[in-house]
């Protein structure tokens, strides 16, 4: 999940302190000295039939390859020496000091990060350096709280005096090391140099300041221009702004340029009045919530028709803009002479009789307060507009997201056509500070060679093979490989529209064609129409004092049907109770349309939940598979999934599933913690107690694979990890797979598995398009050369079939290989692991184990109701330390379930 940023007020977004990636229970030393680091690529894949790509990786020529960065320490305070805190005023005080000092600098160009770092190519004329650089107030002051005091009457007297106000800045610079150009050019050749991310870093920020001056919004390597054609609407006052994202990378064809296009979400600008319409979803002004618009307003920047000057909504007036008194200071007489008056006028008709402007809709209303606690700054709603560019980090709703990505897809010709322009309109290489490290950037996109991997054949029922086309396959006139038999079942239906004998019936007979055995269910249950209104909980207790009522004894199964298919109230709380605390499988349904194709990916769900199978891999059922037929080997799926990024108060989910039954590579069971928000790095899967017990999750899942696998232990363990970055890699090598070894030797073992450990990457800008041919690239893609990491062991995969949109591929990295696979062997290996997703019958995008973790993460971080936790106002600003809450334990499954694959 993306992290959050805080944006400062001139559109530039500056990163916050990275969140802890190291769990609370890891004592510091042991990160001191890294065990372990990411193996060297052993070799390339050669299976499958070859095809011509091509990526949006842009080819970067370095003409001066021995030249230097100069890095120098930045401080700026106020003549009083306080440290200017208030973001986006630094990149005003350096472009200042450059137009000031430009010749005691040599007249050298520089680089400015937005913080605490200059950077130059080759050095100033000396190390240490102190500067007293004046900004006008006025252009401060469109990048901060307008602190008007008083009355606008008094706020207008003082505008004329206040543009000959200023601010004056201290500002020292001295040298802090050397970045050399050449530690690039050593890591394409395979070297491990320490020096290149940093260079790499410096280039990334050239870029960041080309965006910045153009006025864009940041966000790390995005940028987003002002500019109304880039915005889709998705309801509820979010847009959609499109930008680009552009970063150097270092590949095995030399330096980078990697461009693509990237979306932020950005509250709508426009009228306040409009913006709260839509976030409301009202269609009267009259029907507007003000206890929830406060709350949504609150650190909001608008603009003012009146005046053209920007303010940050600090609140709203109790009263409505024609009752809502202010005192007002007025001349007596003429000349110096006169002496100041008060008097009480609302402030309706302030701006109306005294500014002699016209309110209509807004007399009526509250008037945004954009002064402080004291001292009150109205404005009526009609003459503020919220200004561009102010970022919105909530969630969105499922219709926002679904709204989205249907508005946003382009089709691969327009994406190719949309980077190569940009690339060609940006003429990075034209940047002063670019031209002087003789980097040319060409303007087409790299060609590279790929492969195209033939499907696996799958086993259906009867012993039929299924072969896949185009990474898709169906049931029709086909029966499950190991279906179950349903006998005491139960439909309960929570208000829904819903004929529940029809349902009943269909998928009965639904299931007999698939080779499901369903008996008639033992009773329908309609919601008691008294308790509709009631809350999620007290609704799903009301319903299972009916069912205990109706049924002798717990039913095997119970189909849920739920009135709202995305975001129901009564979901978390159904499957808690489930379970949690009946250890009861049940199935939600939502259905809008009643057909073979619905039910049958219905049956699909329910078979798996209760133990059944859909379909195998065929070299899977025989069993062959390399590496794994002979060697008990078990299949780990890791992923963390956090709150949105504007809530640092809700705990993380940490899930992990492990595969059961070797030889199979299709049946997996889960277990799931929560632990501190934002904390990437998984602390539970060792977790000693007092008593020297084991609670973790490996002890858990390892236990399981041997009761489920005729009482072998695993000397096999491949751990595919999803959602951390690279920066994070050490971190997987050395403290992760440091706890699973721990609980693999708390159970007694004096031996250790052979350990093969992949990141799986989808949050990435690579994209990879079929040279000559219009259409997606087709399901089995592998690239392994060219743009991949010149030293490194990864690969790109897009094993899914692109119907809309222009596909992503995954991006597997190799950290570990214990196990010795061929690049081929694990490359096919992967692959199949997109066609054992029981859910569907379609090749996914990333391996099944990883979509299982986190669908287990997402289900069961429902079990906790997370309503109560505080909330930022507006989405867009917020962020407080991780680990500053207590962490809820989160419910442990029941007996009855533990093993299921409950989250298909």
């Amino acid at each position: 999940m993306e992290k959050a940023e805080v944006q400062d007020k001139g559109g530039d977004s500056v990163l916050p302190p990275p969140p802890p990636c190291i769990p609370p229970n890891v004592k510091p030393e042991k990160m001191e000295i890294a065990k372990r680091s990411a193996i060297i690529r052993p070799g390339f894949g050669s299976n499958g039939r070859r095809i011509q790509l091509l990526t949006n990786h842009f080819k970067v020529n370095m003409n001066a390859p021995d030249g230097v960065f100069f890095q120098y320490s930045v401080s700026i305070t106020y003549e009083d020496k306080r440290p200017v805190e208030g973001k986006g005023i630094g990149r005003k005080v350096i472009d200042k000091l450059y137009q000031t000092y430009c010749s005691e600098l040599a007249g050298k160009n520089f680089v400015y990060d937005g913080e605490k770092s200059l950077y130059t190519v080759g050095p100033l004329p000396q190390n240490n350096f102190e500067f007293t650089v004046v900004l006008e107030d006025s252009s401060l002051r469109r990048n901060g709280s307008p602190g008007l005091n008083g009355s606008p009457s008094e706020a207008d007297r003082k505008r004329s005096k206040r543009s000959y106000q200023s601010k004056t800045f201290n500002v020292e610079i001295n040298f802090a090391t050397k970045i050399p150009l050449k530690s690039i050019a050593s890591a394409i050749k395979g070297n491990e140099v320490g020096s290149t991310q940093d260079a790499l870093r410096v280039l990334d920020i050239i870029l960041r300041q080309q965006a910045a001056n153009s006025g864009c919004l940041l966000v790390r390597q995005s940028f987003f221009h002002d500019d109304v054609r880039n915005l889709t609407s998705v309801g509820g006052g979010v847009s959609g702004c499109r930008g680009f994202h552009s970063s150097f990378r270092t590949t095995q064809s030399g330096l980078s340029l990697n461009m693509d296009v990237s979306t932020t979400m950005i509250l709508t600008p426009g009228p306040v009045i409009d913006f709260l319409t839509a976030n409301q979803n009202v269609r009267d002004n009259r029907q507007i919530d003000w206890a929830k618009a406060k709350k949504m307003l609150k650190n909001i920047r608008i603009k003012t028709r009146h005046s053209n000057m920007e303010f940050k909504i600090t609140g709203l007036s109790e009263k409505p803009c024609n009752q809502q008194f202010f005192t007002l200071k007025v001349k007596n007489g003429d000349g110096a002479n006169g002496e100041d008056q008060t008097m009480e006028v609302t402030v309706y008709d302030y701006f109306t009789q005294h500014r002699k402007m016209e309110l209509t809709y807004s007399a009526y209303m509250p008037c945004l307060d954009v002064g402080k606690s004291k001292r009150h700054n109205y404005l009526p709603l009609e003459l503020c507009s919220l200004v561009s560019l102010q970022r919105y980090t909530k969630a969105l709703s499922s219709m926002q997201r679904s709204s989205l990505v249907e508005r946003s897809r382009q089709k691969p010709q327009e994406r190719i056509q949309v980077v190569t322009d940009a690339v060609k309109n940006y003429r990075y290489d034209e940047d002063p500070v670019l031209a002087s490290c003789g980097i040319f950037i060409e303007k087409k996109l790299t060609a590279v060679d790929g492969r195209v991997l033939d499907a696996p054949t799958l086993k259906v029922g009867n012993n039929e093979d299924c072969v896949p086309r185009n990474g898709r396959w169906n049931f029709n006139h086909k029966r499950l490989l190991n279906p179950t038999r349903i006998d005491r079942w139960v439909v309960v239906n929570f208000s829904a529209r819903c004929d529940m004998s029809h349902l009943s019936r269909e998928l009965i007979n639904c299931g007999r064609n698939k080779g499901i055995h369903i008996e008639r269910p033992y009773t329908l249950i309609e919601e008691d129409p008294q308790w509709r209104r009631a809350g999620p909980v007290a609704r799903v207790e009301k319903m299972f004092e009916q069912i205990r009522a109706k049924l002798p004894g717990p039913p095997q199964f119970l189909l849920c049907v739920l009135p709202e298919r995305k975001n129901s109230d009564i979901y978390g709380p159904w499957k808690r109770k489930n379970l949690h605390e009946m250890g009861i499988v049940t199935q939600c349904i939502s259905p809008t349309k009643i057909n073979d194709q619905y039910l049958t990916n219905v049956l699909l769900k329910i078979n798996s939940k209760l133990g059944g199978t859909n379909s195998l891999l065929a070299i899977e059922h025989s069993p062959c598979i390399p590496f794994i037929k002979d060697t008990p080997t078990m299949i780990l799926g890791m992923d963390v999934s956090h709150g949105s990024p504007g809530r640092s108060d809700v705990p993380s989910i940490a899930a992990v599933v492990g595969s059961r039954s070797w030889p199979l590579i299709s049946r997996y069971r889960a277990a799931v913690r929560t632990q501190s928000p934002k904390v990437e790095m998984i602390d539970s899967l060792y977790k000693p107690l007092a008593n020297g017990d084991d609670d973790g999750i490996m002890r858990e899942l390892l236990t399981d694979f041997y009761q489920s696998s005729q009482s072998r232990k695993p000397e096999q363990i491949i751990i595919f990890r999803d959602g951390v970055s690279e920066s994070q890699f050490n971190q997987v090598l050395n403290i992760e797979l440091e706890q699973v070894i721990k609980a693999f030797q708390h159970l007694g073992e004096t031996w250790l598995p052979k350990f093969t450990v992949i990141v799986a990457q989808k949050n990435h800008h690579t994209k990879i398009f079929q040279a000559g041919a219009p259409e997606n690239v087709p399901p089995g893609t592998v690239v392994d050369t060219k743009v991949v990491h010149p030293r490194n062991y990864d690969f790109y995969m897009c094993a899914q079939a692109g119907m809309i949109g222009t596909s992503r591929p995954a991006h597997y990295h190799v950290l570990l290989d214990e196990i010795g696979f061929t690049a081929d062997d694990l490359q096919s290996l992967v692959h199949s692991l997109s066609y054992v997703y029981q859910r569907s019958t379609t090749a996914i995008s990333v391996v099944a184990p990883v979509c299982y973790a986190h669908l287990a993460a997402q289900q069961m971080g429902q079990f906790i109701k997370f309503e109560d936790f505080s909330d930022t106002s507006s989405g867009h600003g917020g962020v407080t330390s991780a680990g500053s809450i207590s962490v809820p334990e989160l419910p442990r499954l029941h007996k009855g379930v533990q093993s299921s694959m409950f989250f298909c």
